[in-house]
């Protein structure tokens, strides 16, 4: 399947104007924790890029339009990751903005970005293959589609999530990132299949509705997750434990193994 930029791009993207200084340059690193801004006029469109390389020992006074790099890649909503992967890997860049044809700025595009690509990814596959196992298994026609979801309809199959990857599920909303969750709707009850970090996140966030693949099944049958939910006593998000001292299992594996 073709991954494009606009499918892992930040949109809420922090930047400075021409008419900024060096001081406001290493206020807003300080504010975000990000090494590098674009830099964009009145009109959002890209006239620049700075990075905290460009501002070392320079007079906080200075404009940053005088420090700014006026030759830079972009990147295209449109393009594929793969290639965009590409030119950042053989060009030394860790993030590309996003222009539209106008070159107005609508998002940008990290090395982070493309990793959680791979790693993160839900995508239609995915959702066709649990379509086509709840199909085969119970012999029922299901039915798919991509829609938002309210997060206080949602009845979760998992029990527990871990603090760690709670805070990391935060902060993507908080960037404009949130991969779908995938739902399999029974009767009036939506059930959680896939997202429970990212529901829970955007539960603390008082985020109302989700992006969701919604599996739906028709008939009397009761799916295995119905059973579980029911068995843990899963009603609603709240019912799920929040784990705060135990780390995520994969990062506890990471961390004993570094020795």
């Amino acid at each position: 399947m073709r991954i494009m930029v606009a499918d892992y791009m930040t949109k809420n993207v922090y930047t400075l104007g021409p008419e900024n200084t060096v001081a406001d340059a290493i206020e807003l690193i300080k504010k975000t924790g990000h090494d590098s801004f674009p830099v964009v006029d009145s009109e959002m469109r890209v006239v620049g890029y700075v990075s905290a390389v460009d501002i070392v020992g320079v007079n906080p006074k200075t404009k940053i339009k005088d420090v700014m790099s006026k030759q830079l890649y972009v990147a295209r909503e449109f393009m594929d990751l793969r290639d965009v992967a590409r030119v950042m890997f053989r060009t030394g860049h860790s993030k590309l903005p996003v222009v539209d044809e106008s070159n107005r700025l609508v998002g940008i595009i990290s090395n982070a970005d493309v990793i959680r690509s791979q790693i993160e990814r839900v995508d239609s596959t995915k959702v066709e293959k649990l379509k086509r196992t709840i199909e085969k298994v119970h012999g029922v026609k299901v039915e798919v589609q991509r829609s938002k979801v309210e997060i206080s309809k949602l009845i979760p199959t998992q029990s527990k999530v871990y603090a760690d990857e709670l805070r990391g599920r935060i902060h993507e909303i908080k960037r404009g990132l949130a991969e779908p969750v995938i739902v399999i709707k029974k009767d009036s009850r939506f059930f959680l299949v896939d997202g429970h970090h990212r529901a829970v996140a955007a539960l603390k966030l008082g985020i109302e509705e989700l992006d969701a693949y919604i599996i739906s099944v028709d008939g009397d049958l009761e799916l295995g997750i119905e059973k579980m939910a029911r068995k843990k006593g899963l009603n609603s998000l709240k019912d799920i434990e929040i784990i705060e001292d135990v780390p995520h299992p994969l990062v506890e594996i990471t961390f004993r193994n570094m020795g």
